[in-house]
Formats: structure tokens, C-alpha cells, sequence
């Protein structure tokens, strides 16, 4: 259960594109009803965010915000979940526990993967839904509860409905005020936004300093489906903070599932048209530079400072290793190599023919 005392999209830097600030308005007038709100969207867009943001921006801001994944619970568990037990109701109950509904008393309550709930249960969330009540399993009496219920759907329910998966009242008694957030593939201009907030996040966490990002970077980011959307993003930008120690955040330490991944060339920006803003951070001649010199820094970690052996690892004459050290200026590592910073330079390594013919 999560009761913070202030919130707002700029919190979470969910994103300034039109469609989000378009969803951030339609929130802010429905925050004032206590209709029922169904958002859906796919894994990792934001819908737990936004459920967040309807509470916070609602007369109920100063009561609990319960959330509650449903696909967390099996059907024999998913009633004393949500509507709670009484003692000795089953082994193992040795108290009377309250439900997520009788938790959020006075708040909201937010039900994501509704789709998951399984058609037994169905009927029961709809009655405690539509008469504001619920009876705890072993329970003789009605308790009332005061709540406002937000639900989340990562799958089409109408869809559901006409396949016979999900109950069309149900549908109907949820689907009040509906919600559709965009897949991040769909709004990439929130991508560089998001990004530097989650390196800012994670770079505070360790306590250093925002590293940098590259233009290169960027436009990787840019090009990328990201399939697991924002969730998928910060992951991303989690890992290059624990291992990337450059300062500047370049293409050897991005993921190789990022960088090789699923990409969408339409949506991506052509290298033509970053080029007129930045010509020479797209230049063949920088982007091998700056493979080359994450290569070297991994091998040089590698073999703690070793200059011979980060030679024979990088295949290369170790003067070669040595001209190379000079002329991208770098410095011999303080610190251990990283195996995901191993598993994409790696891969880079391979896909690079300039490197890999040395």
C-alpha cells in the first residue's frame, strides 16, 4: 500500500508528448469523479503511474492508494486477497484478515491485470463493485467500503468479452471512463526525456554524477521497439549506471539487446536529418572511434590494467594497444569489468569490421 503525500506527472517524468499531455488533461477532470477508470496499455507503459496520479489529483489524495496486481494471485487465493478472511475460515487462518478492498477504505483501489481474474471471481468483484460491499471468505456480514476502483488491462476485455473470457457487465461496469496509454515505440520524443531522468534517478542512487549520454546513444534508443516499454527503458538505463564508468555514457555500454534488438526504421530519425544538427557526433569515423574505445576500456578491465593481455584479448599488437590508448585518451581502469558491459562490447566487437580486421 502506497500513500505518498504529493504527486504529479512531472514526478515520474512519464512524458511531454502530446498524446501523454493530452492523457494528463482527460486525468485531471476525471480525478474529480469517483466513476470507475479502465486504463489500458501494454506491459510497462505506465498505467500503474497514472492510476497514481487519478488518487493524488482526487479528494481522496489524503486516504490509501492500494495496488494490486491480479495476475499475482491464483483463483483459490484471489477472494481472500481481495475481499479478506475470517478465523479458523480455512487452515491457516488463524486471524481475521481485511481485504485490498476494506485496505483502501476511503481511497482507491487499483486493480491491475484485471484481464487475469478469473470468471468465478467475476461476479464476485462486480457485486462488491457495484453495491460497495464485501463479505470476507467465512464471513456472515457485509462490510461497507467507501472506495474509488481504478482497473488496469494489458489486453483488449471487449475482445475478451465476445470470446466469452470475461463477463460483458463486468466490462460495462468498469469501462465508465476509459483510458488508452500509447506503447513508448508510439511516443519516442518522451524517450531522451525519460532517459535522463532515469540516469538522473539511478546516478543519485549510487552517488555519482549524471553521466553524460552520447548522441550515438540516443540515437540507438531512439531506433529501438523498446517491447517492455518504459519499465524496459529504465531497466536499460539501471544497468549502464552500475556498470558503465566512462563519465559518458557511449555505445559499448548499452545492452547488446538494445542495440541489436528489434528496430523501427520508419519511426527512427534518418542519420541525414540528425546530421544537419550535429554532423560530426554521426560521422562513420566517431562511431568507430567511440566503439573502440569502450573495447579498449573493457579489455584494459579486464586484464587490470594489463596492456599486454588487453592486447591479446582485443587481438591487436600491444604498440597497436598502446597508440590506440594514447589516441583516444584514455585511462587504465580503477575499477572491476562488468559481464553485461563484457556481453555487449562483446557482441559490438563482432558486428564492427573495422575492429575485428585489425
Amino acid at each position: 500500500m502506497r500513500t505518498p503525500s504529493s504527486f504529479s506527472p512531472d514526478d515520474v517524468v512519464v512524458g511531454h508528448s502530446v498524446r501523454m499531455r493530452a492523457i494528463f488533461d482527460f486525468a485531471k477532470v476525471v480525478s474529480r469523479s469517483d466513476s470507475s477508470v479502465i486504463i489500458t496499455g501494454e506491459s510497462g507503459t505506465g498505467k500503474e503511474v497514472i492510476a497514481n496520479l487519478l488518487h493524488h489529483s482526487s479528494a481522496r489524495r489524503h486516504q490509501p492508494f492500494v495496488a494490486v496486481s491480479c495476475a499475482l494471485f491464483s483463483e483459490n487465493l484471489i477472494e481472500t486477497e481481495l475481499f479478506g478472511h475470517e478465523r479458523g475460515a480455512f487452515t491457516g487462518a488463524i486471524k481475521d484478515k481485511p481485504g485490498r478492498f476494506e485496505m483502501a477504505q476511503g481511497g482507491t483501489l487499483f486493480l491491475d491485470d484485471i484481464d487475469d481474474v478469473p470468471l468465478s471471481m467475476q461476479v464476485k468483484l462486480l457485486r462488491a463493485i457495484q453495491n460497495r460491499t464485501v463479505e470476507r471468505v467465512g464471513g456472515t456480514r457485509s462490510i461497507n467500503v467507501n472506495v474509488r476502483v481504478i482497473t488496469g488491462s494489458k489486453r483488449d476485455l471487449k475482445k475478451m468479452v465476445a470470446e466469452g473470457n470475461f463477463r460483458e457487465d463486468l466490462f460495462y461496469r468498469l469501462n465508465v471512463l476509459p483510458i488508452m496509454l500509447p506503447p513508448l515505440r508510439d511516443r519516442r520524443e518522451d524517450i531522451p526525456l525519460l532517459t535522463d531522468f532515469f540516469f538522473k534517478k539511478f546516478a543519485k542512487a549510487r552517488g555519482i554524477d549524471v553521466p553524460a549520454v552520447s548522441p550515438a546513444v540516443r540515437y540507438a534508443f531512439g531506433r529501438y521497439r523498446w517491447p517492455g516499454n518504459v519499465r524496459e527503458l529504465e531497466n536499460a538505463c539501471e544497468r549502464i549506471v552500475q556498470t558503465c564508468s566512462c563519465g559518458t555514457v557511449r555505445i559499448g555500454c548499452v545492452a547488446a539487446g538494445v542495440l541489436f534488438g528489434s528496430v523501427d526504421a520508419s519511426a527512427a530519425p534518418l542519420v541525414s536529418e540528425i546530421a544537419v544538427a550535429d554532423a560530426p557526433s554521426f560521422s562513420l569515423d566517431d562511431r568507430l572511434r567511440e566503439v573502440e574505445s569502450n573495447l579498449i576500456t573493457w579489455a584494459l578491465k579486464a586484464s587490470d590494467g594489463n596492456k599486454s593481455k588487453a592486447a591479446e584479448l582485443l587481438s591487436i599488437k600491444r604498440s597497436t594497444l598502446g597508440d590506440r590508448i594514447a589516441r583516444c585518451g584514455l585511462q587504465e581502469p580503477a575499477v572491476p569489468v562488468s559481464d553485461d558491459l563484457f556481453a555487449s562490447t562483446t557482441i559490438a566487437h563482432q558486428g564492427s569490421g573495422a575492429l575485428a580486421s585489425v
